[in-house]
């Protein structure tokens, strides 16, 4: 059985953990990691504890009313991806325990196209 890292919970919600293919579970955002738990395989979870995390990447779409997806960047561990079924809602628990500084908006389709062809 499966351990949690937290002590605290702040927020549970419906996921979606994007790998090779798509796993549904639930996120945990507590007051040591982020945590996600596959629905039909206990076995198949991820625990990102906040000292690991760098960065906060998410994509904002209309001015910040649609972000479909964000993305933990670890120091080691590499990067994951997830959705959940409120990202704002999760984003704001996250940001308690992540500074401000190190949440980061992912680039626009017209600054990934600037910088391509700009050659930089």
């Amino acid at each position: 059985m499966v351990e949690s890292q937290n002590t605290k919970v702040d927020l549970t919600t419906e996921a979606t953990w994007f790998r090779a293919v798509a796993v549904y579970g639930k996120a945990m955002v507590g007051d040591r990691a982020f945590e996600f738990y596959n629905d039909s395989n206990l076995t198949d979870y991820v625990q990102v504890p906040w000292k690991e995390v760098t960065y906060v990447v998410a994509d904002v779409h209309f001015k910040g009313r649609y972000i479909p997806r964000f993305e933990l960047r670890t120091r080691n561990s590499g990067t994951f991806i997830f959705t959940t079924k409120n990202n704002k809602k999760t984003l704001r628990a996250i940001r308690n325990y992540v500074p401000a500084d190190h949440l980061r908006q992912a680039l626009s389709l017209w600054q990934k196209l600037k910088r391509r062809f700009s050659g930089k």
